[in-house]
């Protein structure tokens, strides 16, 4: 890691030592990152994944933390923020919305409405990055990033450019093939079509008054806690067992949406980890449904 600081200092890219990821994570959640690397662009990223490959240092990409959970003990790794570097937004010919992976998922909405641009309302108020939303195959309210995503730029696991269009995407529910490769989403591409912008701007404050009325978003949170099973909700679920309001620590069961797992105030990740068990365990146990994991924990 003294090295992997030696060759960031000579390169003048900003990093950061020991840094508390619950300052980088919507749930507010996690140990101190080792190391965190702050780059500018795209040859930044590059030099940092094929020194780090030099030097077996493990390397996690993080832009607005919104699916993540951290360890209480931390990252003993390299982590490679996406930050305001990379919130680019730009159209490309009529109908094409280019967003680098930092942006924020709103922002990207907001400015297809300015370009009278539909397709992206059920996005409006997903706490997320653009990367981010792309790597999970983000979704609400009927739409999924699939649904407009056709093509993303990354740097693969050797610190090379790449970029992955279409079927090769790999994307499914709540899935992409990002989620294998090794990759780091720099920018994607989406399809949009034209639309009117009074009737986008009533979608997207139909979709946001629903958020507000239905989820906890007065609480840190890492949104939908788990999948949606097959033929049924997870939130049904739950709710149906009892578990609402249920707590472990500082881990709630939201009493508002019980899909949704919070930090009421000094949470830890082993609270979380232990009522998301607690949850699942008692689902399978009455319903013989097994609850999948949709937050990603991070070690």
């Amino acid at each position: 890691m003294k090295d992997l600081i030696r060759i960031l200092k000579e390169s003048k890219i900003e990093y950061l030592e020991n840094e508390p990821m619950s300052k980088h994570t919507t749930f507010k959640i996690g140990g101190p990152a080792r190391l965190m690397a702050l780059p500018k662009n795209e040859d930044e990223i590059s030099l940092i994944v094929k020194e780090c490959k030099k030097l077996g240092i493990r390397c996690i990409t993080v832009g607005n933390g919104s699916n993540l959970l951290v360890s209480d003990a931390g990252i003993d790794a390299c982590v490679i923020l996406l930050g305001k570097n990379f919130e680019e937004i730009r159209l490309l010919g009529e109908n094409t919305l280019y967003a680098s992976a930092g942006a924020p998922l709103i922002k990207a909405c907001t400015f297809a409405l300015e370009h009278s641009l539909t397709g992206l309302e059920f996005a409006y108020g997903i706490p997320g990055s653009c990367g981010g939303a792309a790597f999970m195959n983000a979704g609400a309210y009927g739409g999924e990033m699939k649904d407009v995503l056709y093509r993303c730029d990354h740097i693969d696991k050797n610190g090379e450019r790449g970029s992955l269009e279409s079927e090769a995407l790999g994307l499914s529910y709540r899935y992409s093939d990002y989620y294998e490769n090794g990759c780091i989403i720099t920018g994607l591409y989406m399809k949009l079509e034209k639309g009117n912008p009074d009737e986008i701007k009533a979608k997207m404050q139909e979709l946001m008054g629903k958020r507000k009325d239905k989820q906890p978003l007065e609480y840190p949170s890492a949104g939908s806690t788990f999948k949606r099973p097959k033929d049924n909700f997870a939130g049904a679920l739950i709710e149906q067992c009892g578990l609402k309001g249920t707590c472990v620590g500082g881990a709630q069961v939201s009493t508002k949406h019980a899909g949704f797992v919070i930090n009421t105030g000094g949470a830890t990740c082993k609270d979380v980890c232990e009522l998301c068990k607690k949850i699942a365990d008692t689902v399978e146990r009455e319903t013989g449904i097994r609850l999948e994991m949709e937050i990603r924990v991070t070690e």
